[in-house]
């Protein structure tokens, strides 16, 4: 309950780093397949036919995991030569890297217009995983 209030915490002041990213990651595949996650969320029923890799969960797993713990906090300090080393130390691409970092920040950019109330209409998920299927990478 405590590490759900400092995540809290965190969404409304934008400060969500790749850790706490990681961390859901991971609690999320804890509660099942993300097929079952969506069968979960009230009016999701229309991405029953939704497509997911649940190898890229791994992959972004591996990636964040291949960072220094000051690339997670402040990803934005993530030059190319870091790049580099990431994607070899996760045994992806650099262009697996820039997608998850692109990911990150517009998660980020999302959880803020939530947490402070200016996205109208609510979330729509269709709309933020690219229509019919969602691939990571």
């Amino acid at each position: 309950k405590e590490e759900k209030e400092q995540l809290e915490k965190k969404l409304k002041k934008n400060a969500l780093t790749l850790e706490d990213f990681k961390d859901q990651l991971k609690q999320m595949q804890k509660m099942g397949s993300i097929q079952q996650l969506i069968g979960m969320i009230p009016g999701a029923n229309k991405l029953k036919g939704l497509k997911v890799d649940e190898s890229a969960f791994t992959r972004i797993e591996a990636i964040i995991n291949s960072m220094t713990p000051g690339e997670r906090v402040k990803h934005n300090i993530i030059n190319s030569s870091r790049k580099k080393r990431i994607a070899k130390g996760s045994g992806t691409t650099i262009n697996d890297v820039n997608k998850m970092l692109k990911q990150f920040s517009q998660m980020q950019k999302i959880m803020k217009k939530l947490s402070s109330g200016k996205m109208k209409g609510g979330l729509n998920l269709g709309s933020l995983m690219g229509g019919q299927s969602f691939r990571p990478f």
